[in-house]
């Protein structure tokens, strides 16, 4: 992992604590124009208890080069052990600030999971808000990830960006198998985004997302996911009395 001015340790995942400007203009953007590698993973709670309950998936996450607080629940544990981080950071709103940013430098982007169909219809998307950006590739997430043929693919395109939305832990699984065989390429794992984009899942509205209440909008909107969230309160319990 990168070593950066500093770090919140939480259940011994180290979270970035500085600004999305600041990784944006001090990392992200020389590694970028160097065509060094960076591996980005977008940690919430439910992530960090994964990786306390997985000892092969917390590896995977501690291979990256920054582990970002994507998470209220990161944000407010922070605060219980006296070390708050600065500013949470959406994944979804660093992976579109991320494209757009790749527009205006003329880098390409690689969309790699969700369904052939919101696969699609996300690519689609992106090319109405963002006419000019390259898009060097797309494939949908159901493949074996031990199948090399994306893989090949992708080294033969050589894009700038890969966006990973497999879910987590196959994201990060696809990424630190693969990771090593590309000479560059900002790689991030994001979720259900392509969803999003696509128009598939609406995203909470902002004054969900600035009340620290997109965690239940989701599940309002996704009841399937209580199974998910019951980890996030086990997380903050954990957090509470600092039995972890």
């Amino acid at each position: 992992m990168s070593k950066t001015n500093s770090h919140v340790s939480i259940m011994d995942i180290p979270f970035i604590n500085i600004s999305q400007k600041e990784l944006l203009e001090q990392y992200i953007y020389p590694r970028l124009d160097n065509q060094q590698k960076s591996y980005i993973v977008t940690a919430n709670p439910e992530i960090v208890m994964m990786a306390k309950e997985n000892r092969s998936y917390k590896q995977m996450v501690m291979q990256a080069d920054f582990i970002i607080p994507d998470g209220t629940g990161i944000v407010m544990a922070s605060k219980m052990i006296k070390n708050p981080i600065k500013e949470r950071m959406p994944g979804f709103d660093l992976m579109t600030h991320l494209i757009g940013y790749a527009e205006d430098k003329k880098l390409s982007c690689y969309f790699l999971g969700a369904s052939e169909q919101v696969n699609n219809k996300m690519v689609e998307k992106l090319k109405e808000l963002h006419p000019y950006l390259k898009v060097a590739g797309s494939h949908h997430g159901f493949f074996d990830l031990e199948d090399r043929t994306i893989l090949e693919k992708m080294q033969m395109v050589q894009p700038d960006f890969i966006f990973v939305a497999l879910g987590s832990p196959r994201q990060e699984e696809w990424i630190t198998k693969y990771y090593q065989e590309f000479d560059k390429g900002l790689f991030m794992g994001v979720g259900g985004s392509f969803d999003v984009i696509a128009g598939e899942v609406k995203r909470a509205p902002k004054i969900w997302i600035d009340l620290h209440l997109e965690w239940l909008y989701r599940v309002i909107k996704q009841p399937f996911r209580w199974k998910r969230i019951l980890k996030v309160f086990e997380f903050m319990f954990r957090m509470l009395i600092r039995k972890y």
